[in-house]
Formats: C-alpha cells, sequence, structure tokens
C-alpha cells in the first residue's frame, strides 16, 4: 500500500440518515427512499463531527438517502461529492419494500436460509460477494489518489459498507456477518498499515481516537 510509507490513510463509511423505511423494518435495497426529518437532522449533526477530520474526498452511492446525507458533509467542507452506483445497497430482488414478516411469510424457506447465514440470491438479487466485486474496487481506487494522511469518505448503505469492509481487510465471505449493523449515520473507520488495512473504529458516532499501546 503505498501511503503505508508514509502517514496512514484512512476510509470512512458512513450509512445514510433514517428513512420512514428504516423504521417500518422494510427492505429499501436499491429503491430510492427519502431522508425523514429526523434522517436529516442525523446527518447534519454527523456532518459537523467529520469535517472535524478533516476529510479529503467523498465518494457517494447515487441514491437519494445517501446524496442528501453527503450534501450535509459538503456544505460544511467545501468539497464536490462523487456519485457512483457502484456504492449502492445490495439488490434484493423481490424482496424490495418488503417488511421482514412479509418476506418470511412468502419466501420463508429463502429466508431463514439468509438468516443461517447462507450465500443467498434475496428475491433474486445479488449476492453479497457480488456487492462487494462493485464496491471495494471503486474505494479502493480512490483512496488510492489521496496523499498520505488523506481521509476519505464513503458514503452508503449498511449492506454495501458491510460487505466492502470484509473484502477490504481480506475476510472470508462466510464471517462479514459478525461485522455488527451500523446505526443510521454512524461510521467505520478504516486505517492503512504495513499489512494491509486495518478496522478502527465500528459503528461510531464520535471522532476515533489514536489507540495507545493497543498490543500490550
Amino acid at each position: 500500500m503505498s501511503g503505508a510509507a508514509g502517514a496512514p490513510r484512512r476510509i470512512v463509511l458512513w450509512r445514510h440518515g433514517q428513512t420512514a423505511w428504516n423504521l417500518a423494518d422494510r427492505f429499501q435495497g436499491q429503491l430510492d427512499i427519502d431522508l425523514t426529518d429526523t434522517g436529516r437532522a442525523q446527518a447534519r449533526r454527523a456532518a459537523a463531527k467529520l469535517a472535524d477530520l478533516p476529510p479529503d474526498a467523498i465518494i457517494c452511492s447515487d441514491l437519494r438517502r445517501t446524496r442528501d446525507t453527503a450534501a450535509e458533509l459538503a456544505s460544511v467542507t467545501g468539497l464536490d461529492v462523487t456519485y457512483d452506483d457502484a456504492l449502492r445497497e445490495t439488490y434484493a430482488g423481490d424482496w424490495q419494500g418488503l417488511t421482514h414478516t412479509e418476506i418470511r411469510e412468502r419466501f420463508g424457506d429463502q429466508y431463514e436460509a439468509w438468516r443461517r447465514g447462507e450465500p443467498v440470491r434475496r428475491g433474486g438479487g445479488e449476492l453479497e460477494t457480488e456487492v462487494a466485486d462493485r464496491a471495494a474496487p471503486v474505494v479502493e481506487r480512490t483512496v488510492e489518489k489521496l496523499p498520505p494522511g488523506g481521509v476519505l469518505v464513503v458514503v452508503s448503505h449498511g449492506g454495501a459498507i458491510r460487505t466492502t469492509i470484509g473484502r477490504l481487510l481480506g475476510l472470508p465471505p462466510q464471517t462479514w456477518e459478525a461485522l455488527g449493523g451500523l446505526t443510521n449515520c454512524c461510521w467505520s473507520v478504516l486505517g492503512e498499515s504495513v499489512r494491509g488495512w486495518r478496522l478502527l473504529e465500528h459503528n461510531a458516532n464520535s471522532l476515533p481516537e489514536r489507540a495507545i499501546g493497543d498490543d500490550v
């Protein structure tokens, strides 16, 4: 990793703010759902904190809930946002728009296999590895352009972020579910090291502090 020779670069993977479908426990997938007023307020509060990093670049899923989240950070940093549909949430086919209860009723066997951690094309949609195949390279290409010590903010979705973290850390796909979910407008931080990317913070809503003596 080219930046490892100088100050380490960081990747902040930031989930969008709250939507009405989050509250309803309804699968959004790649359907384009707006933030609630609460979601917009969450984005403003989080952006004020993330601006203090400060970030060098912002990339974002092209769906409205992420675009509106990223816009809050852009407004306080003056940075442009680069949108990429490769950072969209997992396409969940016929599950999209349904609640967990409705999915369990209509797709019981498939739903239970997914809950067991088996690779499942939910509703005929994407596998988690396919999401990582499209999202992780965008993040890698972008962070490689940053100077040593640079910070990239990636505004995306819970499932897409989890698969991207798993891929960047080199974890086997069957272990990705061990990464707990992200609360709306919380983030995870990866830091560059001589061994590759390292998970520094997960599901955070405050700025990361340097770990002192974490190996002793």
